[in-house]
């Protein structure tokens, strides 16, 4: 039927917001998180505005996802392009959109190749699969061990909350998915001690999985000499490195990658999170001579259509184009100073103040009585959105475009709610 005989329907205008509430959400909606009481209707820049009209400071982006903040031109204007030419086709084919991504995050990486999916538990997934490919094609381990940290978050899949190295995310989903094994975090000697060990058994060390700073652990960036000395390992060794970049990728840090904090390129790496701006989008990056995927090892029917691609090459270009890395390190060191500067005025409440660029922890001292979620409900109250790192750290993960008035305000916010707090 040629278009011109074709009659569109009339379609009545989308509706903005809907009179949902939340006990309707409860009984239809499976009860996976612990959900604030709070319904967010729309979003421009770093605001955010709830359904009585109210307006909040947005300082979670989606828990460090929202790059670009909300409604950022950029995005808006390649959602619109794309969904109106080609949204999405089988990788039986090829997606230029796909392409284009993949050159850009290889001539900004250490990486040489580049595989798409949804998200970033499936981007490490991939990278565990890759790595266990390698591990029995080219080193001939027959039983490989991947190496990972306490403390450490690498996603919800069963091979993921296994190389998770918290138990409270294992809980009750037994039995887990063999071939992982925990060191503590920054503690080269213990590293070490693991590897002879297992190199007299009949396991070996295959790869290294680690976040460069630990988000949901606690906030808690990578030693200098640590990663440097794991690097050298494993030139000498074959053993891979890979870094899970999902949280402090994509210009998070201050830089493109979490690694470059390090001093140190990683074998493999992976990216989501900021990397689609809030559309799902993950990726699996590495450098050629670990490659070893071949048509039929590994697959995702959504990942890398030219929908999301589209997006997230539009996030790639605005970070270059509107300067958001030296953003993200001048925003970052404002809001340090100022966390540092309420930790002298709250010493019996505030441990301590960490973070790279734009991801920063306020850790609460074990004995103030308080919790990062007494500490976000507070803040939330001033009109503020935080989220939590653990039980006693509190995390701040604006977007990338955050102001420097924005901070200050986002500050002397979190300042009231301490102060209320301590004279509650």
């Amino acid at each position: 039927m040629s278009p011109d005989l074709l009659t569109l329907p009339t379609v009545a205008p989308f509706a903005a917001s809907s009179p949902f509430s939340p006990a309707e959400f409860d009984e239809y909606v499976m009860s996976t998180y612990g959900r604030f009481s709070l319904t967010l209707e729309r979003g421009a820049g770093c605001r955010v505005w709830d359904d009585q009209g109210r307006e909040y400071l947005d300082f979670v982006a989606g828990i460090a996802t929202c790059t670009l903040g909300h409604a950022h031109p950029a995005m808006v204007a390649a959602v619109t392009q794309q969904i109106q030419t080609l949204h999405h086709v089988s990788n039986l084919y090829y997606v230029p959109q796909q392409g284009a991504l993949a050159k850009w995050l290889v001539e900004h990486s250490c990486a040489d190749r580049a595989f798409f999916c949804n998200s970033g538990a499936e981007a490490n997934e991939g990278a565990i699969k890759l790595a266990r490919k390698y591990a029995h094609t080219v080193l001939n381990i027959e039983n490989p061990i991947i190496l990972t940290a306490h403390a450490s978050f690498h996603g919800r899949t069963l091979a993921t909350i296994t190389a998770t190295g918290q138990p409270k995310y294992q809980q009750n989903f037994s039995p887990l998915v063999p071939g992982f094994q925990y060191v503590p975090y920054n503690d080269i000697a213990a590293l070490e001690a693991t590897i002879a060990q297992l190199d007299q058994g009949d396991r070996q060390v295959a790869a290294i999985l680690l976040e460069g700073l630990q988000g949901e652990g606690g906030v808690r960036p990578g030693d200098l000499d640590y990663f440097k000395r794991i690097r050298q390992i494993c030139d000498e060794t074959g053993i891979l490195l890979i870094m899970d970049e999902v949280q402090v990728g994509m210009g998070r840090t201050g830089h493109l990658w979490g690694y470059e904090n390090l001093g140190i390129e990683p074998d493999i790496f992976t990216s989501a999170k900021g990397l689609g701006g809030g559309i799902p989008i993950g990726a699996l990056l590495c450098k050629s001579f670990c490659d070893v995927f071949k048509p039929g090892d590994h697959a995702s029917t959504f990942g890398g259509n030219p929908f999301v691609c589209a997006v997230a090459l539009s996030v790639c270009e605005t970070i270059e184009q509107e300067n958001l890395l030296k953003n993200a390190q001048y925003r970052g060191g404002q809001l340090r100073l100022g966390l540092q500067k309420l930790a002298k005025k709250f010493p019996t409440l505030i441990q301590e103040v960490r973070g790279w660029g734009l991801i920063n922890g306020l850790e609460l001292k074990a004995d103030a009585s308080l919790t990062s979620i007494d500490v976000v409900k507070a803040v939330m109250n001033e009109g503020v959105l935080l989220v939590p790192a653990g039980p006693t750290v509190v995390r701040f993960v604006p977007p990338l475009i955050v102001t420097a008035e924005e901070v200050y305000l986002a500050l002397r916010s979190l300042d009231r709610s301490l102060t209320s707090l301590t004279e509650a």
